[in-house]
């Protein structure tokens, strides 16, 4: 049985689609961190989601703002502005180089000029569009983005946004137990700040298909050795340590959302106890 809000997402079979489209949501947030303010945890270089697709929500340019919309539902870069502008292109696989000289254009013809490293985006190798893949991912990912916001919604302590990572192509939401991690420089939150991450990812190289994950920092003590009630869930110790959901498991049940959820929760409540004691 498959979970039609969950389709299925062997990375094998979408691969190189995947890295094509990680290379232009990463030229998104280089665009969104080049022009709006700084902010703690780097929330200004994530994008969200939209329904259609990846923004960069407005950003202010002088007399008026932009989004910059990476469209998977109409396989398209959409540029729109608050003085009525449109712009757009198709999203075919072109080259990181193509896509780059497509968009700044588009920008440039809107009195748009960020400041960005070109040589991140120099390569002229030709990627993979395969629409269908797309369209399957842009299925699971606004349902999941769905539920991490249901799910942080029940936060009495600070959450951030549900943010896009591009780098890392992963979803993820973060809680913060409100307290300073001991020896830490106070005014460098990403590393004073105790906190907890729910995320879900594509696949990496130490998982090599999708998956759904949670971290904590810094690790509480005796953390891993808590048994994780639901099947099929386990602890990550080789490169990196936190509890591990296979989507597949997720795709494969009656009720995906009731079983995300239940593994949301159940380490969202353990990790807690464990840091507040």
């Amino acid at each position: 049985m498959v979970n039609s809000l969950f389709p299925p997402l062997p990375l094998d079979e979408w691969q190189q689609t995947r890295d094509t489209i990680r290379g232009y949501a990463v030229f998104a947030g280089k665009i969104r961190r080049a022009l709006i303010p700084s902010r703690k945890h780097w929330w200004h270089a994530s994008l969200l989601v939209a329904a259609p697709g990846l923004t960069t929500t407005p950003i202010r340019v002088e007399d008026k703002t932009f989004e910059l919309l990476l469209d998977f539902t109409h396989h398209r870069l959409l540029v729109t502005t608050s003085h009525g502008q449109r712009r757009e292109f198709p999203l075919t696989g072109q080259s990181l180089l193509k896509f780059k000289e497509q968009a700044l254009s588009i920008l440039s013809d809107l009195g748009i000029k960020p400041e960005i490293d070109h040589g991140l985006f120099a390569s002229d190798d030709t990627g993979v569009y395969d629409k269908t893949a797309v369209s399957r991912y842009w299925q699971a990912l606004s349902q999941i983005d769905a539920v991490l916001k249901e799910f942080s919604s029940g936060f009495r302590a600070e959450a951030s946004p549900v943010q896009f990572w591009p780098h890392h192509f992963d979803l993820a939401v973060n809680w913060f137990s409100g307290r300073l991690v001991p020896g830490e420089d106070v005014d460098d939150p990403e590393m004073s700040d105790e906190q907890m991450n729910f995320g879900f990812s594509t696949g990496d190289g130490s998982t090599p298909n999708p998956y759904f994950y949670i971290t904590a920092y810094p690790r509480p003590e005796g953390w891993l050795n808590f048994p994780i009630e639901v099947k099929g869930a386990y602890w990550q110790t080789e490169g990196w340590n936190g509890a591990v959901l296979p989507y597949d498991i997720v795709s494969k049940s009656a009720d995906g959302r009731a079983l995300l959820f239940s593994f949301l929760n159940s380490l969202q409540k353990t990790g807690a106890k464990f840091m507040l004691g």
